[in-house]
Formats: C-alpha cells, sequence, structure tokens
C-alpha cells in the first residue's frame, strides 16, 4: 500500500509502498479517507516526544477518519507502525468514535487533536462557566482559532482573543471574538487584556506561555483558570509567587488524551455538530496523500492557522 513514510528523525516522511496492516485481536484494519497533519505528529517525527521515539521506518499520522470492515465510518487513532497517513492504518476496535453526520471526511479529521483540544481544554480542563470571561492567548493559530468560538458556543460571556496584530486577528471578530489584544501593541500587555476583558479574566487557553502567559496572570480574577497547551513564545517564564497566590490562580497542564475516552467521544460528538452546522468554522488545506511532503513543510511552518489534511 501506499503510505507517508518516517525513515530518520528530523526529516519529511516521503510517499512510497509500506507493508499494510493485519487484522489482530482487539484491532481492526481501517480504510482510510483522510488524515491531519498535527504539531503532535510533527513533535513525534523528532523523535523526541515524551513517549518515545517511533520505530523507524514507519508510517506517520496519529490519527484519521476512514471506514472499519463492517462499513462504520470513524475517527480512529492509528497503532504504530501503522500511522493514519497511509491508505489502510490499524487501530484499537474500543477506540473508535462516530463521525457526526454531515460531517465531511477531512473536516472531521482535522477535529480530531486541533478542534478536540481546544473544546476539552474550555469544557473540561477549565470547566468555563456560563458567563465566564475567556482569553485565548495565541488566538490566530490552528488551536486558537477553534477556541474562541467554541468558548462561545460553551457560554462565555465575553471572549479576548490575544495574538500579534494583523488582519488574522481582526478576523476574528468575525469568529465571535468581543475583544482583541495585539500582543505586540504599545503599552503594558497585563492592562490592555484587563481593560479588554472589563475587569478580570476567569478562564485563560494558553499557547504561548513565556511572557504573554505572565502578562494574563496578572490579568486573571479570583479563582481564575489558566490552561497551559502549548509553549510557541518558549518553554520557561519568570513568576513571581504572588501573582499566583494573590488570585488564588489555578495553573493547569492540560493534553487532550488525559482525558478519558468516553469524555473525549461525547465532545467530539458536540464539536463535530457544531461545525457540521456551519457554528464553527475550520481552516484547513486538502491534499492528496502523494504531496505529503509539500504538504509536512507547509504544517510545520504553520503560522497561518491552517490545517492540512491528506486524502488517500
Amino acid at each position: 500500500m501506499h503510505a507517508a513514510v518516517l525513515h530518520e528523525f528530523n526529516l519529511t516522511p516521503r510517499h512510497e509502498e509500506f507493508p499494510a496492516p493485519e487484522p489482530a485481536d482487539g484491532h481492526v484494519v481501517v480504510e482510510v479517507a483522510a488524515a491531519a497533519i498535527h504539531h503532535l505528529d510533527l513533535h513525534k517525527a523528532t523523535g523526541t516526544f515524551y513517549t518515545g521515539p517511533p520505530p523507524l521506518p514507519s508510517v506517520v499520522g496519529s490519527d484519521g477518519v476512514g471506514r472499519t470492515p463492517d462499513g462504520r465510518r470513524a475517527l480512529f487513532e492509528a497503532v504504530v507502525p501503522h500511522g493514519s497517513m497511509a491508505e489502510r492504518s490499524l487501530a484499537r476496535a474500543d477506540t473508535l468514535f462516530d463521525v457526526p453526520e454531515g460531517l465531511d471526511d477531512a473536516t472531521a479529521a482535522a477535529l480530531a487533536n486541533t478542534g478536540l483540544g481546544a473544546w476539552l481544554a474550555l469544557s473540561w480542563r477549565a470547566d468555563l462557566q456560563p458567563g465566564d470571561t475567556v482569553l485565548v492567548l495565541g488566538a490566530t493559530g490552528q488551536v486558537g482559532r477553534i477556541a474562541v468560538q467554541a468558548a462561545k458556543r460553551l457560554g462565555a460571556g465575553l471572549v479576548v482573543a490575544a495574538a500579534r496584530g494583523g488582519d488574522a486577528l481582526e478576523r476574528l471578530r468575525e469568529r465571535g471574538a468581543d475583544q482583541l489584544v495585539a500582543l505586540d501593541g504599545e503599552g503594558d500587555l497585563t492592562e490592555r487584556i484587563r481593560e479588554a476583558a472589563g475587569g478580570g479574566v476567569d478562564v485563560t487557553i494558553d499557547s504561548l506561555w513565556g511572557e504573554p502567559a505572565v502578562a494574563a496572570m496578572g490579568a486573571a480574577s479570583r479563582f481564575a483558570r489558566h490552561v497551559q497547551v502549548g509553549h510557541l513564545a518558549g518553554p520557561q517564564l519568570g513568576l513571581a509567587a504572588p501573582a499566583i497566590r494573590s488570585a488564588s490562580l489555578d495553573v493547569r497542564g492540560f493534553m487532550h488524551l488525559h482525558a478519558s475516552l468516553e469524555v473525549r467521544r461525547e465532545a467530539f460528538r458536540r464539536l463535530g455538530e457544531h461545525v457540521a452546522r456551519g457554528e464553527i468554522v475550520i481552516d484547513l488545506e486538502r491534499h492528496p496523500l502523494a504531496d505529503v511532503g509539500a504538504a509536512w513543510e507547509r504544517q510545520r511552518d504553520a503560522s497561518d492557522g491552517i490545517k492540512r489534511v491528506l486524502l488517500t
């Protein structure tokens, strides 16, 4: 079968032949329709991901959408070395998610990691409450764009989108952002966040970390939740203890795979239904599997916030 095969860490996968998976106890072979290239996949391909390096050679791809032997259309999590970016992949039968009606394969695949992560960061990890003021740091990125929209669907009273200034940030008003904060603007960032929020921030979804996170913590309301989902601005920060203690601030790490299977399955259903109705918009590009090299490099940059999806 044809697949996107990784031969060396930190190099781009190649489109070539790879042995097809065979059925095994508790597993099913999936005829893959679509697989998105996630930041997680890029990280795993470096060989430095905390779960350990994948075997070489192996097919890349953490998850995808396809058909099981009984005709079920499902989102699946791939079992190494048979990643999802292939004509066929292998998945545990008990981890399949049904794809909501009205959701095409490419869009469903794009939701699997980034979209599900944004939804769960708000609903599960932050425990978003109706009327909460939400700040999204890194709002023009893939997680951020969905988080801005999802926050409103989950009942946020006010959503503040924060990212570098420019057209991408301005367009988030059309996606539901009530206020915008340009991280590269003039003046004290904490004060500008607090002004945009009309007071304190209850929930922060943070894809950046570093200095923006410190500024956001300074604008937190009492008992606020700061959910750390990424560190695009750097893995370290300098934080004075009173920033957390004075507001009784919760700083919460997040990885969507830490949610139970049942929580993730329900989140995917709810998110997918919103997307199918056009209430949440996903920005994606479709590429044939044979173009994995070009798509992989475009996703590596990812500064445009667009998800690349491979079609088999």
